[in-house]
């Protein structure tokens, strides 16, 4: 399929700049693919879709301040953008992306006030192995010269703030390792979750850490030829046994945005049931793929020829999928990462 017909036209305004204060007040788009029928909610009637004994399986991974501002002995400013932990033994190496790239060398010191972060390896489009002297220089740096990586369609500077709003309610501290928020999971608050909970639905936690691959542009014509970065999951024997059994009382499960139904598709299968999971995450979900656990989807309104529209157009038809987005543009809603919402049933 050509990644042309993934392209749609969103006006700028529509484009949410924060978080609604009250964040299950945000709208959700219901829509029933089996009678491919769509309405506009307040988010908080999504309770009113669930049955006892269903699941809402959520991401609790935590947003971590991955992009470091230092500069090189010159004094010329350089961005190191952590991506992910490479460590080995006691060392601190990390993937990262460094700008600007092209400048720097293997082996030069990039300075943070009187912390060093060296530049080790270069590997390709501005990938850099890097290594911080010791975990206690690298906790100091992220802590004093870190920044919330708020995606590039959010036209402010982060703010104190952030390290809070650009988070969901799950985000656990020992799962601090993204670079971007599941932003599905913006929506629910404490108070809806109890809801559910009294209703009888099962909340499931899984982790994947979101890479900068999320908002990695399709670049290819033939969106088969098109990879998707790998990303650490891990889905608990305890989650995977709770999942199976909700599905062998045939009830349902709804999984928290695109980096949640990635984790749980990409667990293997044996006679049917779920198997626990812990590794890279490299599933790249596109019409054909047929879903094994996932039942229903929450997901946000996405960019354009991006890989988490392409996921969506495989959980439902593409030309409904567009026809949604094209609702939701003329009712107003907002999208992207602080925008409004769809419950594809």
């Amino acid at each position: 399929m050509k990644i042309e017909l993934f392209d749609y036209q969103l006006p700028d305004e529509l484009i949410a700049q924060f978080p609604n204060r009250n964040r299950d007040e945000s709208r959700l788009m219901v829509v029933d693919r089996k009678l491919n029928a769509k309405k506009i909610v307040p988010f908080k009637t999504i309770l009113d879709y669930f049955c006892q004994g269903d699941a809402l399986v959520v991401n609790n991974t935590k947003v971590f301040k991955a992009r470091l501002l230092g500069h090189r002995i010159s004094g010329a400013k350089v961005e190191i953008f952590l991506v992910r932990n490479l460590s080995r033994k006691s060392e601190e190496v990390w993937l990262a992306l460094a700008r600007p790239s092209k400048k720097l060398r293997e082996l030069e010191k990039i300075t943070f006030g009187k912390f060093t972060v060296q530049l080790m390896k270069y590997l390709k489009q501005g990938r850099w192995e890097v290594k911080f002297s010791s975990s206690k220089s690298k906790q100091k740096i992220i802590e004093q010269y870190g920044h919330i990586p708020l995606p590039q369609y959010i036209k402010t500077d982060d703010e104190a703030v952030d390290i809070e709003r650009y988070q969901t309610i799950f985000a656990k501290d020992k799962n601090d390792a993204a670079v971007a928020a599941p932003t599905a999971g913006f929506h629910f608050t404490h108070k809806l979750i109890d809801s559910l909970k009294e209703k009888g639905v099962k909340i499931v936690e899984l982790t994947l850490n979101v890479g900068p691959g999320t908002f990695k542009p399709v670049e290819v014509d033939n969106i088969s030829d098109h990879i998707v970065d790998p990303e650490f999951a891990e889905l608990s024997e305890k989650a995977a046994e709770t999942i199976n059994a909700v599905k062998k009382n045939g009830n349902k499960i709804f999984a928290v945005g695109t980096t949640t139904c990635r984790t749980l598709e990409s667990a293997a299968m044996k006679s049917g049931n779920l198997l626990p999971f812990s590794g890279e995450c490299s599933l790249y979900i596109k019409p054909g793929y047929k879903f094994n656990v996932v039942d229903h989807l929450i997901t946000n309104f996405h960019l354009p020829k991006s890989s988490l529209l392409i996921l969506v157009s495989a959980f439902h038809d593409r030309k409904h999928i567009l026809d949604s987005y094209k609702l939701a543009i003329e009712n107003r809603m907002m999208f992207y990462s602080y925008g409004d919402a769809m419950l594809l049933l």
